[in-house]
């Protein structure tokens, strides 16, 4: 069973999804401080001083903080504006190589090469 688990989080799948999500999780940290540091106090002055972090409403006991709720929802379009300007940039790579592939046509096996030629002899000898 030791083996067995050993063999399955090497993996390379295993190994690329754990760096993906610790690589993921620190970008959401990064995208967090500047949505909270830099463009929520930003957009805040442009709005006369509004501070979003701590707009809420009590009702009964319960306290709504829908201001951390708007600042969830711009760290959300932030990060996914980010993924579809990585998703785009990817797919445009991709797409000029697959261009590339197909423009330049792969070149003949050796044997069929050897084969065309002794065609085109017999054809000459004719």
């Amino acid at each position: 069973m030791l083996s067995e688990f050993k063999k399955f989080i090497l993996r390379g799948n295993v190994i690329d999804l754990a760096v993906a999500v610790v690589i993921g999780a620190a970008f959401g940290a990064i995208v967090t401080s500047l949505t909270q540091d830099i463009i929520m106090p930003l957009v805040g002055m442009l709005l006369g001083g509004l501070d979003f972090s701590s707009l809420s409403v009590t009702v009964g006991s319960a306290v709504l903080a829908y201001g951390k709720f708007i600042q969830a929802i711009v760290n959300f379009l932030i990060i996914g504006f980010a993924l579809f300007l990585i998703v785009k940039a990817i797919n445009k790579t991709m797409e000029s190589k697959k261009q590339a592939e197909e423009a330049a046509p792969a070149a003949p096996p050796a044997d069929v090469v050897l084969l065309t030629e002794i065609r085109d002899l017999l054809q000459k000898g004719r």
